[in-house]
Parts: structure tokens; C-alpha cells; sequence
């Protein structure tokens, strides 16, 4: 299990755009399996991904909770740097 975090420029709503586009269908294509304001989680190949989003100060922050998919949420992470 991995759970991290990390500040970005980019608005919340972009974020999360980015995050289904590489989690989801066309990406990883895990399936989305929850999503409210500021929030998605997938699911797939025996794992899950949730990412929490929310405005911090003069950023965003982004909250990363995985199983099995460690290596992608790094990658995910740095993306948005």
C-alpha cells in the first residue's frame, strides 16, 4: 500500500480530468468505481487508486491511496508537477 501526497499549480477540476484519463479507459483502464467533488477511485487488476483533491493555500493538493499500483501513481504524481 502507498499513500502520498502532493502540491500542484493545476486546478483541482484538471487534476482529476487527468487522473481519469490516465487511471480509466484509454489510460490503465481501470474502472471507475466512485467519484464526488474532489474525489475518484478506480479499481482493477486486484488494486485500487483513490485520489483526494482539494485546494491548499495557493495550490492543490493531491492525497494518493493505492494497492498494486504503486509504480503508476509515482509516475501520475510526477506528471503533475
Amino acid at each position: 500500500m502507498l499513500n502520498m501526497q502532493v502540491k500542484t499549480k493545476l486546478p483541482p477540476d484538471e487534476v482529476v480530468g487527468r487522473a481519469k484519463r490516465f487511471f480509466g479507459q484509454g489510460g490503465l483502464g481501470l474502472n471507475l468505481t466512485e467519484e464526488s467533488l474532489g474525489c475518484v477511485t478506480f479499481e482493477g487488476g486486484g488494486g485500487y487508486v483513490t485520489a483526494t483533491v482539494c485546494v491548499d493555500e495557493d495550490k492543490t493538493r493531491v492525497d494518493l491511496l493505492t494497492q498494486e499500483w504503486d509504480y503508476p501513481v509515482k509516475q501520475f504524481a510526477s506528471s503533475l508537477a
